[in-house]
Formats: structure tokens, sequence, C-alpha cells
């Protein structure tokens, strides 16, 4: 590691101001930053630690929609009895992030804001119709995920909440990378009553929807109406843990499973 300023604000707009500060980095969880930083690929002048700001962490519900705060940790939203009651594909995708420890530390805001290609909370925003809350604005998930490492959030701009409405049906699956445990490919499905939504991870340049997928399902919400849509393997990424026509069986799969799960 090296010398760096660590800031811990109490408020929100404490956090802000300090921000805003030239070569300033938020710390929400660090399940990123922290390695980053050690691997000397990042090397921000201030660490602003969002850690002992109280008001935001949480979850409660709000009408028809479950707001999480966002510095709620993985574990916290997996072992959530409110979570489990509106959401349950929710929970069961927390429960399932990396070990013990980084859903212990790990938060939502953080991994939101983060968006690594392979994470899961994307594409759980994506399929359930989510809003990212901040200090100023309120940014559709749709909008919101704009490419690899890449959101709509602009420099020093905090994520508070957020905010999931309430599916008739939801379900994650997750073929997972073995040593990170990341999603090698991830499959969240949703039914709302606007139709059926599909969102993948792990697949290529970030988290997307599959149009052919939400079209099949939104006509019959089943496996095989899954199982019967091609998926397109140009599209999706190939490396040194799986080729392109791997992923596109695993997208398959994966989405076949899930609308199994959230039938069960």
């Amino acid at each position: 590691m090296y010398a760096f300023t660590f800031e811990r604000p109490s408020t929100t707009a404490d956090a802000a101001k300090k921000a805003a500060a030239g070569g300033a980095k938020l710390l929400a969880g660090g399940q990123t930053l922290l390695a980053s930083m050690k691997l000397r690929l990042a090397s921000p002048e201030t660490l602003v630690d969002l850690g002992g700001i109280a008001e935001l962490a949480g979850i409660r519900r709000d009408g028809n929609s479950l707001v999480i705060g966002a510095m709620t940790r993985h574990a916290d939203v997996a072992d959530s009895a409110e979570v489990r009651a509106a959401i349950p594909a929710l929970a069961d995708l927390a429960s399932g992030i990396g070990d013990k420890q980084v859903r212990a530390m790990g938060t939502i805001g953080g991994s939101v804001a983060n968006n690594d290609p392979a994470a899961c909370y994307p594409s759980a925003l994506l399929a359930l119709g989510a809003t990212v809350h901040t200090m100023t604005r309120k940014i559709a998930a749709d909008d919101f995920f704009q490419g690899m490492f890449t959101t709509a959030l602009q420099d020093g701009e905090i994520i508070t909440a957020v905010s999931f409405p309430v599916a008739k049906r939801a379900a994650y699956m997750k073929f997972r990378q073995p040593a990170s445990r990341f999603a090698l490919i991830g499959v969240f499905v949703a039914q709302g009553d606007a139709g059926v939504r599909v969102a993948v991870t792990g697949g290529g340049n970030g988290v997307f929807r599959h149009s052919g997928l939400e079209q099949a399902l939104s006509k019959s919400f089943r496996p095989e109406s899954a199982a019967a849509v091609k998926i397109d393997a140009s599209e999706l990424s190939s490396d040194l843990h799986a080729s392109a026509a791997y992923r596109a069986n695993l997208v398959s799969v994966m989405a076949q499973r899930a609308v199994a799960k959230a039938l069960g």
C-alpha cells in the first residue's frame, strides 16, 4: 500500500464535499478498490469511506417497491426477512456473491457503481427494472449501465439507495467461475405486469437485456420457451475461462433453470 488521506464522514452531504476534491475515491465495501490499490492499479490521493453514514444502510418496503440503502451489505440482503418476503430471488442472488468475507464487507451500492461485467447485482437491477437513487436524481437501470465498469454516475455522485419493483415471479441462476465466484454466466428472469425482463451478466462488455428471451417468455413463461430461443454467440465474449459458444449455451441453460425456479 502507499500513503493516502483517509476520510470517514458521518453525513452524505459531507461525503459529497470530500468526494469532490481532486484525486478522491469513494470507498463502499472496498472489495474491488482496495484490491486494485494493492496491485497499484488505482492510486487515489484520498479515500472517502462511506461506512460511517448510517442513513445509507437499511432495507424497507415502500408500497410495491423494496428500497435498499447503498451501504447495505450483501449478507444483510441475503438474510433479510423483508427481502425474502418481497423478492426472494434478490436474497438468493446476494447469498451467492463471493464468499462469507466478501458478503460481510461488500455493499450493493459499491457493486452497482463499479459495474463489473460479471457482477450479479446489475442483472437484478436490469431485470427487475430498478431505479438507482443518488443525492440529486433517480436513474432507471436501463439508463444506468453503460458498458464495462461504466455507469451514468458523474464524478463524485453518490448512490444513496436502489429501489426494486416487486415482481410477480423472479429467479436468478448463475454458473460460477470457480476461482473468483463471479458469474461465468448469470441470468436473472423477472415477470411483471408489463411482461418479462431477462438480464444476462458475465457475457461480455457488461450486463444486458436479451430481447429474444423476453419476447418468448412474455408469450409463454415456461422453460421450453427459453429453450427454443437461439442465443447468438457472436454477441458474447471468449476468454481463457470459456468460449463464446460455451457462454451462449450457458445463457440458454441458465435461462431455462431460472424460469423453472421462478415457477417452482
